[in-house]
């Protein structure tokens, strides 16, 4: 199907002849498990990749799936640019996976032949992406790429990370940087959202201080099974090692700080969450 592993000018090796018959018969198979849930027609697509490379693991019925976001597509025959998010997937174990990683680079153009699924959200690859080219593609592409930044008053500037899809910043918290992030939204969102920050770093000892505390207190109550050495020290020694490295903010006024051991002897963290209005109302442990 792919012809991943034949090498130009002639055959593969015999002794890797039954592993990659092996391959391409998966490969097969998982298309024809997948094509069901996709249109019959095979367009020639050139395409935008996005941010992030491939990535994959099993779906719900074990079918072992690698996808890919493109943020703008077109047929090759066809000036029309679709601009929706959609993704790009196709059944791919570990090792096609890391094939396809190298094939198709995020923030790259792309062509390749592919199905699109009923409701227009994913396109199915049938062969190995090549690089592409189209003149508009490519000024896209360009323009996707440009730093994305803004300044807040009583913040700071905020850079896009293109990646996760926040804007983030390094804010001084009671004498130490620590990493605020808000989504990217509409105007109106991520104003409401540096709302948020603002009414806690304007308060930023009392709210330091209380999220210390419940994470200290709440840690064993909200999680009895817990058996971590971190429940062997007392609540106020726990609340003193618990230091902060990011907060994040929603337009709602809903927040989570997530907290590491000052003294690096805990491998996990803590995520204490809650609301300007409510307070705070849930910790988790993490890693």
């Amino acid at each position: 199907m792919f012809g991943l592993f034949k090498k130009k000018g002639g055959e593969a090796p015999e002794e890797q002849e039954r592993p990659q018959k092996a391959a391409d018969q998966e490969i097969r198979a998982g298309i024809h498990a997948m094509g069901q849930e996709f249109l019959p027609e095979e367009l020639s697509v050139l395409a935008v990749t996005g941010p992030n490379p491939f990535g994959g693991g099993p779906r719900e019925d074990g079918l072992w799936v690698a996808s890919m976001g493109l943020t703008a597509w077109m047929e090759e025959d066809s000036p029309d640019i679709h601009r929706e998010d959609i993704q790009l997937v196709t059944p791919a174990d570990p090792r096609l996976l890391g094939f396809l990683r190298q094939r198709a680079l995020p923030d790259f153009l792309i062509k390749f032949r592919a199905r699109r699924s009923a409701d227009g959200s994913q396109l199915l690859l049938l062969d190995l992406p090549q690089p592409g080219f189209d003149p508009d593609l490519k000024a896209i592409l360009e323009e996707q790429k440009k730093p994305d930044s803004t300044y807040v008053e009583g913040l700071g500037t905020f850079v896009l990370n293109r990646q996760v899809g926040w804007y983030q910043a390094d804010v001084d918290w009671l004498g130490q940087s620590i990493q605020l992030v808000y989504d990217r939204g509409s105007e109106e969102e991520m104003k409401s959202a540096q709302q948020t920050a603002l009414a806690l770093l304007g308060a930023r000892e009392d709210w330091d201080g209380r999220a210390r505390t419940y994470a200290a207190q709440q840690l064993p109550v909200q999680h009895p099974d817990l058996e971590d050495e971190m429940l062997e020290v007392p609540a106020e020694e726990l609340a003193r090692r618990l230091e902060p490295e990011s907060l994040q903010v929603w337009p709602d006024g809903s927040f989570e700080f997530w907290f590491h051991d000052a003294d690096y002897q805990w491998e996990h963290a803590l995520r204490v969450r809650g609301t300007v209005d409510g307070g705070l109302d849930h910790v988790y442990l993490e890693g």
